[in-house]
């Protein structure tokens, strides 16, 4: 690994990989963190690129944040962990799971999505709109908003198909209000072979705004 990720750890017992959205920090998890750490040793995991984490070197996709991940679990002795990924994070827990199935114990989608097409419109399009505006100039800041929301923009292409290979218990959980579309949610939910779909009342940023709800269902299903 060409970067060595930032992280905040809390509490023992069994590993727990918080992974942040897009643009995001592992500060997401302001609300989870107090509640998850009396039951799991949790690791709040800024991605490359991401909050505290340098960019390094290596490919910004979200398949080199799935390998850095990997190598993060290894350098911290971690030979398998619940993985909960929120928004990206979730498309990056998809996508190592699906590298490093022997790795995951329980998977815990917040949000996530399988390809583009699974954002509603009025949410893709400012995405499109901006990756394309930031494009078009040479700045640093406009090449590091490409970046990010390059990742939106073209990733992740998941084939629903290949979620029958992940074997590990999953919770997929969203807002009725999410910027990822209902039947989108349904379909991964559907496509993963021990899956539970959970759908609480709000937006996106469910762990955020309505974290008393989350947390619960996140703990009933990972210490069940």
């Amino acid at each position: 690994m060409d970067t060595h990720l930032h992280y905040e750890a809390r509490g023992s017992g069994k590993a727990l990989i918080l992974l942040h959205g897009n643009g995001e920090s592992g500060a997401y998890f302001e609300k989870q963190m107090p509640v998850f750490e009396k039951h799991f040793h949790v690791f709040a995991v800024d991605t490359r690129g991401h909050g505290q984490s340098p960019r390094g070197t290596a490919p910004f996709t979200l398949r080199q944040f799935a390998d850095d991940l990997h190598d993060f679990l290894q350098s911290h002795g971690i030979e398998k962990a619940h993985i909960l990924g929120f928004s990206d994070g979730g498309n990056i827990a998809l996508l190592f799971a699906l590298r490093y199935p022997e790795m995951v114990d329980k998977l815990v989608l917040n949000g996530a999505n399988l390809f583009p097409a699974g954002v509603r419109p009025s949410v893709q399009l400012p995405i499109v709109l901006g990756y394309r505006t930031a494009k078009l100039f040479r700045s640093e800041e406009a090449k590091q908003k490409a970046a990010l929301l390059g990742l939106m923009v073209n990733e992740p292409q998941i084939d629903p198909a290949s979620l029958q290979n992940i074997t590990a218990e999953t919770l997929v959980i969203a807002g009725t209000h999410d910027m990822i579309r209902t039947a989108h949610t349904k379909l991964i939910a559907a496509s993963l072979p021990h899956a539970k779909l959970v759908l609480l009342e709000g937006d996106h940023f469910i762990a955020a705004k309505k974290s008393e709800a989350f947390n619960a269902q996140v703990l009933q299903f990972l210490t069940a």
